[in-house]
């Protein structure tokens, strides 16, 4: 039976008294931020303080303008003082399992849109079949009969842009009336700022670097683009060749803090990016994602006796091989497959 968004609201307010002391953990992107703060808008008067934690470091110049200019206030998990006085612990657009980090919290609320994983927690909210999570909190706030502010609505319209990709990727209708709705009180050239804010000066080595090394076949491109200052360009670069005519898919992989980040992207045609991630690299890591979207993450440890890390050419023929079915079981599944997507 269908939950109302009346009956979520109650379900939800019904986990807080004023006198809880609140921590939101998100692992920051425009949705997180987004969702975190509607929630600590939703709790506004309903607890003692509310924090928003981020557990990543934010290097990427479009989230680092959208904390500036929407004037959000993040504490790192690493600096978060008297962690034990946090009663009560929150999460949005994600879930324990997909980061070990999450793993020291017990967390009492989750509110998320990628698919389920083992995740248990009192309150749960999980619609993988919405395209933003900030629809799902666009959808409290109204069923609250709050009205964001101008920078609340700007972040949720920016953030529901960003996860639907303008809508070419996953969304439902209700993605698309939450967009309207915000439309309205959203500040949209404030909005801009933030999605013109996507490069850095430092970050133009590697279009270079992408574009003479790339390997291409069938519509579907490979880049390795050895160690990057911040795993945010290979995803810059993997949505880059998207927009390039024929590519149908985009894998650009990069080593980081010693681990080799692979980001997948296709144009959502009859394709599981998510899966393809998974059953290629969740052996050695963290593997998972949506239809059109994945990422895998593997510590270079796990890959020593395996694969030279050091050799570029060699690494990218192996992430070739892994990916094509040299290694794999089924390599229909990188053109055809129908499967939901798996998030690890």
């Amino acid at each position: 039976m269908k939950i109302s968004a009346t009956e979520r609201l109650r379900r939800f307010y019904s986990r807080f008294s004023g006198h809880d002391h609140v921590l939101i953990l998100i692992n920051a992107d425009p949705d997180a931020i987004a969702s975190a703060m509607a929630v600590k808008r939703l709790l506004w008067r309903k607890a003692a303080s509310v924090v928003i934690s981020n557990i990543n470091v934010i290097k990427r110049p479009d989230n680092i303008a959208m904390i500036r200019l929407l004037g959000v206030n993040l504490v790192h998990v690493d600096e978060i003082a008297e962690e034990h006085k946090y009663n009560k612990v929150v999460m949005v657009d994600s879930q324990p399992d997909h980061n070990r980090e999450f793993e020291r919290f017990k967390i009492d609320i989750i509110i998320d849109h990628h698919p389920k994983t083992d995740a248990n927690a009192p309150y749960m909210d999980i619609r993988p079949e919405y395209g933003s999570n900030s629809t799902i909190l666009t959808e409290y706030l109204r069923a609250a009969k709050i009205k964001p502010s101008a920078k609340l609505a700007t972040g949720l319209f920016h953030a529901i842009k960003t996860d639907t990709g303008n809508f070419q990727r996953q969304a439902l209708i209700e993605d698309v009336k939450a967009f309207q709705f915000l439309f309205k009180l959203a500040n949209t050239t404030l909005a801009k700022k933030i999605e013109q804010a996507d490069l850095r000066i430092d970050f133009l080595k590697y279009f270079k670097i992408a574009i003479e090394t790339m390997k291409m076949h069938r519509g579907r491109v490979f880049v390795h683009l050895d160690c990057v200052v911040n795993p945010d360009i290979c995803v810059i670069i993997a949505d880059f060749f998207m927009r390039v005519n024929p590519v149908t898919w985009s894998i650009v992989s990069g080593i980081y803090d010693n681990k080799l980040i692979i980001i997948f992207r296709n144009d959502g045609i009859r394709k599981n990016a998510g899966k393809i991630a998974k059953k290629s690299f969740s052996k050695f890591g963290s593997a998972g994602g949506h239809s059109s979207m994945a990422r895998a993450e593997l510590a270079l440890s796990a890959l020593e006796g395996i694969i030279d890390c050091t050799d570029n050419k060699k690494l990218l023929k192996w992430i070739i091989d892994m990916i094509e079915n040299k290694k794999t079981s089924s390599k229909q599944d990188i053109v055809t497959d129908n499967n939901p997507p798996v998030y690890p």
